[in-house]
């Protein structure tokens, strides 16, 4: 390995944050690859997620490596700098992205301008670091992002990381054509400069308990400070036609419960609260026993994700123990026949027997989510929203008069490896009116309604099946703004509603298409003709 840190002491100083954290890892620079892991976005979110800590710890179980965090808030003289040393990124021989977002993209390249580096991977040689992603949305559509990265990570980190940090420390510093050569002959890499002969298949890991994806680092400054998180879960097995996670983390895997009460067991040595975290905790095929061992901890709880079929008396019953003080459940759509669509399995009598067993018990919230803009939806589909919400309500003030209700409503997004992949987007003007139907009809006592931007989602939906074409307008944009992205599309003369507001044909290949993600074309569509019939 030629690259060699310009010192070895740090160049900054640790900040408070590192002062306030518990299991931090600062290792001497030495002789070892310098890896930095950026999330884009705030610490405060970044270190609520567990794909951080879990790539954290990958990269510093390897003794040739250092891994240091960097997050958007985290600078040394207005540039983003590592927690852990204080070091500026270019120091670093590799700039590893995590990102879970498309909206994210946009903070990916303030930070690549803000290193000072070629903003394009095909300009940088030996002397600049090597820049990688990984994440959901990357292993779902690269493309948008393809133009700036050196490679992207396609599927979980845990069967990628340890191939690729051998290449990268053999290879640093060497020329970079054969670096990036070297790279795109692993399982899972993508190198856009060196495009593959055959999609390149999405990696997964068999056997979660191989793995431990959980807190690693204890901090009190992110949303779930008081918690340990462990994940309990990866994949799902439900089948919902919009949904992501069907193709990204597929197939349904669990950890088992034996593992799960061990990492509770040593959480709980420095937490009250262990957080369950997964797509859909409650399908654990050993949820009681999960709960049960936590409460006889006297654990507090919380739980990411509730499924409302799989809800019963006793695991609402060791919930109430366990102290949670939310309940989250995720009818998605309001009326029978939109569910059905979307193949969400879930009838009314489902819904309302979930909202009467948390009326029975001492939550203080509800949490409810919807999706507006779903493909065949009408007016009648929102306005069946509001008239299940108010159905809700009475079932928990029949039990309780200070219930809470949150309303949590996001515009529907095409998502790649999805059936919905080819159906267009609401346009902004439909979805503006199907959120005011929602707005004007629930500000009733108790319930409060969240909504997304109807117009930030659209420019999600432009990552979410956009096209390298794409990075043009991210590189010229002047600042995170509407009206800035707006004028970059103007000036590079993309039709935006092309890849947005527009049925894609099925015989036509899309922008993802470099991509296997395990999921076949023909399931995809016969599910898509499904949801249309």
């Amino acid at each position: 390995m030629r690259y060699k840190s310009q010192k070895n002491e740090s160049k900054g100083r640790p900040g408070t944050r590192l002062s306030r954290e518990e299991g931090a890892i600062v290792k001497d620079w030495g002789g070892r690859l310098p890896v930095a892991l950026i999330y884009p976005n705030t610490y405060y979110l970044g270190m609520s997620n567990l794909g951080v800590h879990t790539v954290y710890s990958l990269l510093n179980s390897d003794i040739k490596t250092v891994g240091e965090r960097v997050f958007l808030d985290t600078q040394v003289k207005n540039a983003p700098a590592a927690i852990e040393s204080g070091r500026p990124l270019t120091d670093f021989a590799v700039l590893a992205f995590s990102i879970s977002y498309e909206l994210d993209y946009f903070n990916v390249i303030n930070i690549l301008k803000a290193t000072g580096i070629p903003m394009y991977s095909a300009e940088r040689d030996a002397s600049h670091p090597v820049v990688i992603a990984g994440g959901p949305c990357v292993t779902a559509n690269p493309m948008p992002l393809s133009p700036f990265f050196d490679a992207f990570c396609i599927g979980e980190a845990e069967p990628i990381i340890p191939t690729m940090l051998p290449v990268l420390y053999d290879n640093i510093g060497e020329v970079r054509a054969a670096l990036l050569q070297n790279l795109s002959k692993l399982p899972g890499v993508y190198v856009p400069l060196y495009p593959p002969t055959a999609p390149v298949a999405r990696q997964w890991t068999k056997n979660l308990d191989d793995f431990e994806t959980k807190t690693v680092i204890l901090t009190e400054d992110t949303e779930f400070g008081d918690s340990y998180l462990i994940e309990t879960e990866r994949g799902c097995a439900r089948g919902c036609r919009f949904c992501l996670v069907n193709s990204t983390y597929a197939p349904m895997r669990f950890r088992s419960a034996k593992k799960i009460t061990k990492q509770a067991w040593e959480g709980l040595h420095s937490r009250r609260r262990v957080g369950l975290v997964g797509p859909t905790v409650t399908d654990h095929p050993r949820i009681i026993e999960i709960l049960t061992a936590l409460n006889e901890m006297n654990a507090e709880i919380s739980i990411s994700s509730l499924r409302i079929d799989t809800l019963n008396e006793k695991i609402v019953n060791e919930l109430a123990k366990g102290r949670i003080q939310t309940i989250t459940i995720a009818p998605e759509a309001g009326s029978q026949r939109l569910r059905d669509v979307i193949n969400k399995c879930l009838t009314e009598d489902d819904i309302l027997r979930a909202a009467a067993l948390v009326a029975d018990h001492h939550f203080s919230q509800l949490k409810l989510y919807f999706i507006v803009g779903l493909p065949t939806e009408t007016d009648e589909d929102v306005e069946a929203i509001v008239k299940l919400t108010s159905k809700i309500k009475d079932r928990l003030e029949s039990k309780r008069s200070n219930a809470r209700i949150t309303v949590n409503v996001s515009p529907f997004v095409p998502k790649a490896s999805t059936p919905f992949q080819w159906t267009p987007m609401a346009p902004e003007d439909i979805l503006n009116q199907r959120l005011a139907i929602l707005r004007s009809s629930l500000p009733l006592k108790g319930i409060r309604l969240n909504e997304e931007s109807p117009a930030w989602s659209q420019v999600q939906g432009a990552f979410s099946r956009g096209d390298d074409r794409i990075a043009q307008v991210l590189a010229d944009m002047k600042e995170t703004t509407l009206s800035s992205w707006k004028k970059a599309v103007n000036q590079h003369e993309l039709d935006i509603e092309s890849y947005v507001n527009r049925h894609l044909d099925p015989t036509q290949k899309l922008p993802w298409s470099i991509i296997d993600s395990g999921m076949k074309e023909e399931k995809l569509l016969g599910e898509l003709e499904k949801a249309l019939k």
